[in-house]
């Protein structure tokens, strides 16, 4: 192996920290010196076969490892690499030169394992602090390697410490100086502080020394080089005997693991997002590493050419100011360059005016960022996912990091084709699009959708496999399942009306026949009020999506007219909590015989079989007939009778003469004053204006004054 400076004879131990551009660029360096015959790389090995596809054109990190159980692929781990991470850097240089790379962590059919084992969701293998250490135990107190190096140094920020020693020296001189530094400087932390608390290291240690020294014996003692986090390189360096190392190994848990590329983003390489990886600015570190000379220049016109973009007066000669305000507060400071906290203090006074909120877009958007990693078609996927793909690909429907509003035509093919899509994967549970209100329109041929792609939705693909192979089959397989085992009768009516948004016409039968049962079995007034209005919202996608509806309608009338019969005395002795539920599926009824005039005529409307044309006959009269008899009855909770009256009076079948004449009587003397309280919340409660009525009746309000005073 070549030299630059002195080095000690054996593998190239190159101790890094995790996503850190400056190891980065260290790596390289060290590689382009040392010209290893092999690269050891800290990661699980059943990606050793995987791992040619890093050098595909059509590979962009951020991307990750992803692990899981072949049969559970909810139980996942992923090891993130992004483009300014060491790992990355050296298996890109590694198969950039002819060198073989391979994988020598703890393989993922044991850390999956003993994951499970631990409880589970503590933080994956691959996804250590920026120390270099894995995760997967639980509890006891652990130490932070760079914490305490910058405390020893009189920092009280690691992150500036470590800018201050490694991001902001150059590679000039002896490329293996720096390893040696911080490979001394963690030899002394394992030292004084054992395993820091991370036993689990000790296992995943023993694994890494067996495979260093089966290359060494491969390829030559001086031939190897070992990218790890710093953390391990003392356990490298230890005097074990391969029996010692296999004892550790013995008896550990196993599963049958599968391994694939999935893409990645900068926010979730953020601590911050839940699937941390030790770092708070990956936009800032990618800039670092990407930036040929000029880092803070080069950042301020990023900075300010997305003020511009949001409509913010910024010009070239704020980046001036904003540079030498940087560059200032370093030299005050002491620092050798200006670093995120003096950037960022100067976009905040010279671009930012001192506010702020236009900084927190700043972070958002730059510090932490929205890029998104792609993967080769190459790489290897569960069926669905390559359905999905193809789906993606025909309607043009990308996925992104950054979050995005889509407004579709449903009388449009492309736009009722992206609009099934989300819909059937909303209902397998991948969450990839949010149905929102659509602005400008009421109609139910728009819809407005909140798009954003998670690295995570590539596991729930996964684990949706099971349903089927196409996003068709595993959205009818799986909604089918959901009927059977649907708890209440108004999780069946919800799901009927997803099944019809998402048009499975092979899944509409189960559901409707489970329905069916339901509805004939359930005899509670409340469930059934529950029920009903996302079933008569189903109606309306029969014109629009072209769908048959008549099942539906039949079943939405025979609830609607049970409910009519059970309403009256289900109204009765009820206490505070319960009259308030009641009043709501009032209101909800209300709307949904609404609905159900609404949609009641022309053909596909769902009442054609049962009553032919026109308005389904006496349902609303049947309605308004329950409204007046709650309206008068003493026996009803006084919140009920009191929305009952308002809703009578809003469709102008009260006078003004009777609701007077009816809320005198709730609020004579003889009534209890929390029965009238409750009357008048009902009246003046909810929506229709809520107590504006008061104001322009002066009769109205001139009786709740008296019984007021």
């Amino acid at each position: 192996m070549g030299t630059a400076g002195a080095r000690v004879r054996g593998p190239l131990l190159l101790g890094v920290r995790h996503h850190g551009p400056g190891s980065a660029r260290a790596v390289r360096a060290a590689l382009d010196a040392g010209r290893p015959d092999v690269v050891l790389v800290e990661g699980p090995p059943e990606a050793d076969a995987l791992v040619g596809l890093a050098a595909d054109e059509g590979m962009r990190p951020p991307v990750a490892l992803l692990a899981h159980v072949v049969d559970e692929p909810g139980r996942s781990a992923f090891w993130p690499l992004a483009g300014f991470s060491p790992e990355w850097v050296a298996i890109r240089w590694a198969l950039r030169n002819g060198v073989p790379v391979r994988f020598i962590d703890l393989p993922a059919a044991h850390s999956l394992a003993l994951r499970t084992e631990d409880g589970g969701e503590g933080q994956k293998d691959g996804e250590d602090g920026g120390d270099g250490r894995g995760g997967g135990e639980q509890g006891g107190v652990r130490v932070d390697p760079l914490g305490v190096l910058a405390e020893t140094a009189g920092y009280d920020d690691p992150e500036r410490w470590w800018e201050d020693v490694v991001e902001h020296r150059g590679t000039a001189g002896d490329a293996f100086a720096p390893f040696e530094a911080l490979g001394e400087a963690m030899g002394a932390l394992r030292e004084a502080y054992g395993d820091g608390g991370h036993s689990r290291d000790l296992v995943r240690e023993a694994y890494m020394r067996i495979q260093v020294r089966a290359a060494r014996k491969e390829f030559g003692p001086d031939r190897v080089a070992v990218v790890c986090g710093a953390w391990h390189v003392p356990a490298l360096l230890q005097k074990t005997t391969v029996t010692a190392d296999r004892a550790l190994l013995k008896g550990l848990p196993k599963v049958k693991a599968e391994m694939t590329w999935v893409p990645w983003t900068h926010r979730r390489l953020s601590r911050a997002s839940g699937y941390g990886a030790g770092i708070t600015s990956p936009g800032w570190y990618a800039h670092l590493f990407g930036a040929p000379d000029r880092p803070v220049e080069r950042w301020m016109t990023k900075v300010a050419r997305l003020l511009r973009d949001e409509d913010r007066l910024v010009s070239s000669a704020h980046v001036i100011e904003a540079v030498r305000l940087a560059e200032t507060l370093a030299a005050m400071r002491g620092r050798p360059l200006a670093g995120l906290t003096e950037t960022t203090d100067a976009v905040r006074a010279v671009m930012c005016e001192g506010s702020d909120v236009p900084l927190a877009l700043v972070r958002d958007k730059l510090v932490v960022g929205d890029v998104l990693g792609e993967v080769p078609e190459a790489a290897p996927a569960v069926p669905l996912q390559r359905d999905l793909t193809r789906l993606q690909r025909r309607l043009r429907l990308k996925p992104e990091a950054l979050e995005r509003e889509l407004e579709l035509d449903l009388r449009k093919e492309t736009d009722a084709a992206r609009s099934r899509l989300l819909h059937r994967l909303r209902l397998l549970g991948v969450a990839w699009g949010e149905p929102t209100a659509s602005r400008g329109s009421t109609g139910t041929f728009r819809e407005t959708w909140r798009l954003r792609w998670e690295p995570e939705l590539a596991v729930r693909v996964a684990e949706a496999g099971v349903w089927g192979t196409t996003v068709l089959g595993a959205a009818t397989g799986k909604a089918s399942a959901d009927a059977v085992g649907a708890g209440a009768l108004a999780d069946v009516t919800a799901l009927a009306e997803r099944c019809l948004l998402a048009e499975l016409p092979d899944a509409l039968p189960v559901v409707m026949r489970v329905l069916a049962d339901r509805a004939a079995l359930d005899a509670d007034v409340g469930h059934l009020a529950q029920a009903l209005p996302a079933l008569v919202r189903s109606l309306r996608y029969g014109d629009v999506r072209g769908t048959g509806t008549e099942a539906l309608g039949e079943v939405a009338l025979g609830l609607a007219e049970r409910i009519f019969v059970g309403l009256p005395p289900a109204c009765a002795g009820l206490d505070a909590d319960a009259a308030l539920e009641m009043r709501r599926h009032v209101d909800a009824v209300h709307q949904a015989v609404g609905l159900l005039g609404e949609f009641g005529t022309g053909p596909g409307s769902g009442f054609g079989s049962r009553f032919g044309s026109g308005e389904p006959p006496g349902v609303r009269a049947r309605w308004l007939s329950v409204l007046r008899t709650l309206a008068g009855r003493e026996s009803a909770a006084g919140v009920v009778r009191g929305r009952c009256v308002r809703l009578l009076l809003d469709g102008g079948e009260l006078g003004d003469e009777e609701v007077a004449r009816l809320m005198g009587l709730a609020l004579s003397r003889g009534s209890a004053p929390a029965e009238g309280a409750a009357w008048i919340e009902g009246f003046v409660g909810g929506g229709s204006g809520g107590g504006m009525l008061l104001v322009h009746d002066g009769r109205l309000l001139g009786l709740v004054d008296d019984w007021l005073c």
